[in-house]
């Protein structure tokens, strides 16, 4: 690999009203062998645009950090591979890189995701028993394995229509918060119940099962069938069961 390739780029920031102001501008770079999108940023930033803005950590897919939008797909570019990227370019067009969409815009390809750091907080913590020698099954320790390798990119939040289109931030908490939700729900040391949190403020009946989000988690998560749809269940036994509702009621449920 080693022929030139047109990258297609967004360069811009926000207005005074916040509306994101830019430009795609191009930059030829040079392929070397076993390169990832994020080489060809850190080359264009190297040998064309100094003041290209693009956010990056580990380089090894597990920081979340580098998320973007490559050939209209949210991707972690320290992952993506330049051989893959090409294979799917249709020869004469360019590779187009944008800024994370869902989210408002700091800067060229850097995304503000200030949004997720103040939710995090109002999620209630672990609720468990004061005794430090907590006990439980092995099988219910590997349930909950899956989501603790979230890695935060929130690349599932920027592919969700609820967030990308209708822009539900206020209301809806997306995959990624349900993903913790879960883990923290699904805990069998947890004593907490924030069923109430989840169905209004978390508003996970927003959520219509496209499974977009589990198509493009780089950690592998199965977010929709082994999180949101179990929570969705909880809801609904809690809220909309009038079974269950009965039982509670005369005491065979707590």
């Amino acid at each position: 690999m080693s022929d030139d390739v047109t990258f297609r780029v967004f360069r811009g920031e926000p207005n005074d009203e916040g509306i994101p102001i830019g430009e795609m501008v191009d930059y030829t770079v040079e392929m070397d062998e076993g390169m990832v999108v994020l080489d060809v940023i850190h080359s264009i930033q190297a040998e064309h645009a100094p003041d290209l803005s693009c956010r990056w950590n580990c380089k090894a897919g597990k920081c979340g950090s580098c998320g973007a939008e490559v050939n209209g797909k949210p991707r972690l570019m320290c992952m993506t591979r330049m051989e893959d990227i090409l294979e799917e370019t249709p020869d004469g067009s360019p590779v187009v890189v944008k800024p994370m969409q869902a989210f408002p815009l700091t800067k060229d390809l850097v995304a503000d995701v200030q949004w997720s750091y103040d939710l995090n907080k109002t999620i209630p913590p672990l609720q468990g028993p004061d005794e430090v020698d907590w006990k439980f099954n092995q099988n219910e320790a590997n349930r909950i394995q899956e989501f603790r390798s979230c890695i935060e990119c929130l690349l599932c939040v920027n592919t969700c229509h609820v967030m990308r289109e209708h822009h539900l931030f206020d209301e809806f908490a997306g995959p990624r918060f349900f993903v913790r939700l879960a883990n923290l729900e699904m805990h069998p040391m947890d004593q907490g119940n924030r069923l109430s949190k989840i169905k209004d403020e978390y508003g996970i009946g927003y959520c219509n099962i496209t499974r977009c989000c589990t198509e493009v988690c780089p950690a592998g998560i199965n977010i929709t069938d082994n999180a949101i749809i179990p929570l969705k269940e909880r809801v609904v036994t809690e809220y909309y069961d009038p079974l269950a509702w009965v039982a509670k009621k005369i005491g065979l449920r707590k």
